[in-house]
């Protein structure tokens, strides 16, 4: 049962793309009740049945629905759960829709908990990310400069020559302090993504624990 769980979870990352939704084995022992509830415990809609009817019918095997959808509902009971439904919001994966009014009610809103901190982590990798990419691009105009300084002091140049060359210095100079603002504009949004970080980690640590 958990070998299911995991398979029809990993399919599920996929999202429902080119994942073959069962092996020959798999559709040759028939278990569909236990395809049902891997299914229903990774969030999966019934349209999946039909995935695995197209997937088994190369095989000559036609699913048991009945014992899929029975599955399947005993598979979302783990599913729709408040400490489910904030790791799904948190892994930023999507929601269908697929838990009973009487659990969604608990699950709808750890999944936007969950969220909420998937888009404050989100923001703070964005913002590394952008102040790393932001110092890579000084360095570069940094080699830049000095290459051109180089140059500038290379005999036999006419006049006309090195003042092309060093207004060209003059030009990547002005970029370079436009780039470094960026950089410290980068920085305090570090700052900011960090401080929201502390902030959702405290408002949900008593409820969910730490993440």
């Amino acid at each position: 049962m958990r070998l299911l769980v995991l398979a029809a979870a990993g399919c599920a990352v996929l999202a429902l793309g080119s994942c073959a939704t069962m092996s020959a084995e798999q559709c040759m022992a028939g278990d569909w009740s236990g395809q049902g509830y891997a299914d229903g415990a990774s969030g999966l809609s019934m349209s999946r049945l039909s995935e695995h009817s197209e997937a088994c019918a190369k095989h000559g095997v036609t699913p048991d629905a009945s014992a899929y959808s029975a599955g399947r509902e005993q598979g979302l009971v783990r599913y729709c759960t408040p400490t489910s439904g904030f790791q799904a919001g948190r892994s930023g994966s999507g929601y269908g829709g697929v838990c009973p009014s009487y659990l969604e009610a608990d699950f709808l809103p750890a999944y936007r908990d969950g969220q909420i901190v998937h888009e404050v982590v989100t923001a703070l990798a964005n913002a590394r990310s952008r102040v790393e990419s932001l110092g890579d691009r000084l360095e570069e105009l940094d080699d830049k400069i000095t290459a051109k300084q180089a140059e500038a002091r290379e005999e036999g140049l006419t006049d006309e020559q090195r003042d092309v060359i060093r207004n060209r210095i003059q030009e990547i100079r002005r970029e370079r302090a436009d780039t470094e603002r960026d950089w410290h504009r980068a920085q305090d949004a570090i700052d900011d993504a960090e401080r929201d970080v502390r902030d959702v980690r405290w408002r949900f640590q008593s409820q969910y624990g730490g993440w």
